[in-house]
């Protein structure tokens, strides 16, 4: 994780990246309302078979089912750019909403199935740890007034992991990656 954290290396998609990819797309364009047309939405412009069309399509009907969908965004598909361990750590937070306590839940859209068991859901979350960091620092708000979740679309489960690292933890955690003492 750590290393895939630090910089990514150029990988061929597999069929689940290239459809989460496409999802992730869709979800973009929905939230965004006064986009009104684009020029994918023209039949054929997207390169993809009708199994792959069908999979999107029962994932965009399983978004609109979730309580995401009614909500409104105040960010998607926000870039980041932050040092954690001296390393430099890049990535897209999916959406972000506002809570009605004045803090904000960060979500990660998740195509595929949730984690079989609590070690899995931990080691994700990770993720989340990271994307929640780094909204407070692009906010310049407390990492406690970030919440975080994931959720998985074609489940429609939204799952809130019950302790996430904070940045020492993070810090910790890249710096035994890469074998190097924390700061």
């Amino acid at each position: 994780i750590a290393q895939r954290l630090q910089r990514r290396v150029p990988r061929r998609p597999d069929a689940h990246a290239l459809l989460g990819t496409a999802f992730h797309e869709w979800v973009q364009r929905y939230f965004q309302a006064e986009k009104l047309f684009d020029l994918d939405d023209l039949p054929g412009a997207v390169d993809a078979d009708r199994q792959d069309r069908g999979e999107l399509e029962e994932l965009q009907a399983a978004f609109a089912l979730s309580p995401w969908a009614a909500r409104t965004p105040i960010d998607v598909e926000v870039p980041f750019d932050m040092m954690i361990a001296g390393h430099v750590v890049r990535g897209r937070i999916d959406a972000v909403f506002a809570d009605d306590d004045g803090g904000v839940t960060v979500v990660d859209w998740k195509t595929g199935e949730p984690p079989a068991n609590p070690e899995d859901l931990q080691h994700n979350a990770i993720q989340l740890a990271v994307y929640r960091l780094a909204w407070a620092r692009l906010h310049g708000c407390a990492e406690s007034e970030v919440r975080a979740a994931f959720h998985y679309v074609r489940s429609g489960r939204t799952v809130v992991p019950e302790v996430l690292p904070d940045e020492d933890a993070l810090t910790a955690l890249l710096a035994e990656q890469t074998g190097e003492e924390a700061a």
